[in-house]
């Protein structure tokens, strides 16, 4: 059970025009969503939407905006918006969001009580962002997502659950709140419950959202160990997959929700899928001991996938399939090893363990073992963004026709006050 508030005259109008030109060219077809809530007596109350076309500024200040460096701070979020191309963190102060390419401070919100910020979702560029709560002093429950307006400072609605919130996923559209072991999914507009979905234990908050413009396709677990739920809400059809034996760990969408890939809890594969008719396209081996998957993320084109681990290394695959046809760009034989690298036992196939037989990633880059990173691509070709939760940043360029080692390109470290721009 969840329940609206809405506060008066937030005028949370979200800017088209703060978009970049790559999210203007891939969403040229749909509209930000517009708020406006009105006072009611009633806290089920549905806010109306709002025709005001007077927009407010965007929120990504210029850097000579940022406020002095604050003191110390923990981290308690760390997550990239729906392009990659920027970052939020949440800390036990406040948020923070970062520019990718090139890297820098572009915002700073620090809050003079308590500060906790455990969740920050962002919404492409634009002056909307879903807050929760988080920490030992929490700004704000940890049962309530906070619908902030940055053009005002404050926030302009909130959702509560009688339950703490794992996580928010946020499309122009749609907001899905992701508790414990049920999904709410709200109409963007006036925050009218759309959708409830009932999970297995999700206690990572574990939810994807296609991005693409009219076809909204909702990845969560099912309500199995290994299964995953695929919602397909244009065509109200829901397909479920058995993906693996284990608990699912991650997983992640194509922009267009036609790709999913997904890794279990023992970590050794990444399997990925066609969401339409729930068909195994390909697996992938990250490696043959255990590890705990920190992320998967489709490069825009969806020709290759990366994969963090805690085992210290990002992985770069080459995906053959896309949405169940051949990429012909990128089709080659199987024995070539700059796009499908195989074990070089792979000529006795079916009589050894299918270990030999296994896909193996071109690129890699090293890290710490034993540190959380999460990983995208970046919007420069061939590249790779790596965030750390002890403040790293790299940007690292592969070589998708030779492989190897991938080329550390840049270095930063957000967490420490010489990084605040």
């Amino acid at each position: 059970m969840a329940t609206v508030s809405a506060y008066s005259n937030p005028n949370p109008n979200p800017n088209p025009n703060f978009l970049s030109a790559t999210d203007q060219t891939n969403h040229n077809q749909e509209s930000l969503p517009q708020m406006q809530h009105q006072p009611s007596s009633d806290p089920e109350s549905n806010p109306t939407p709002n025709t005001n076309p007077d927009f407010p500024p965007p929120l990504l200040t210029p850097s000579e905006m940022v406020p002095p460096a604050a003191p110390p701070f923990s981290l308690l979020h760390l997550s990239f918006n729906q392009d990659h191309g920027c970052f939020a963190i949440g800390t036990d102060h406040g948020f923070r969001i970062y520019n990718c390419d090139p890297f820098r401070e572009i915002f700073r919100r620090d809050f003079d009580r308590g500060g906790g910020i455990g969740v920050v979702e962002m919404l492409f560029r634009c002056n909307i962002l879903a807050l929760v709560g988080g920490g030992p002093e929490p700004q704000y429950p940890p049962n309530k997502v906070m619908i902030w307006d940055d053009h005002q400072s404050r926030c302009i609605g909130e959702l509560s659950f009688r339950s703490e919130v794992r996580s928010v996923r946020l499309r122009r559209d749609r907001i899905v709140v992701v508790l414990e072991q049920k999904i709410f999914v709200y109409n963007f507009a006036d925050l009218k419950l759309l959708h409830q979905i009932e999970t297995i234990a999700n206690p990572k908050g574990l939810c994807v959202v296609s991005q693409g413009a009219g076809s909204l396709v909702l990845v969560c677990p099912g309500l199995q160990k290994g299964q995953v739920r695929v919602e397909h809400y244009a065509s109200k059809r829901t397909k479920f997959i058995m993906a693996h034996d284990s608990r699912i760990a991650c997983f992640a969408l194509t922009q267009d929700g036609q790709l999913l890939a997904t890794a279990s809890t023992k970590g050794t594969l990444v399997r990925i899928f066609n969401t339409v008719d729930g068909s195994l396209l390909q697996e992938v081996r990250r490696g043959a001991d255990r590890a705990e998957i920190y992320s998967l993320a489709f490069s825009s084109n969806a020709q290759w996938l990366a994969v963090s681990s805690d085992k210290g290394t990002v992985h770069v695959f080459s995906l053959k399939s896309n949405a169940g046809s051949p990429c012909t760009e990128r089709s080659r034989s199987a024995s070539d090893p700059a796009t499908s690298p195989h074990s070089s036992l792979s000529f006795i196939r079916g009589v050894l363990p299918k270990y030999f037989s296994s896909e193996w990633s071109v690129a890699q880059f090293r890290l710490v073992e034993g540190s959380q990173y999460i990983v995208a691509f970046g919007h420069q070709k061939n590249t790779v963004v790596i965030l750390g939760v002890d403040g790293s940043f790299y940007r690292c360029q592969y070589d998708p026709v030779n492989g190897g080692e991938m080329t550390q390109l840049e270095y930063h470290n957000f967490l420490k006050p010489e990084a605040a721009f």
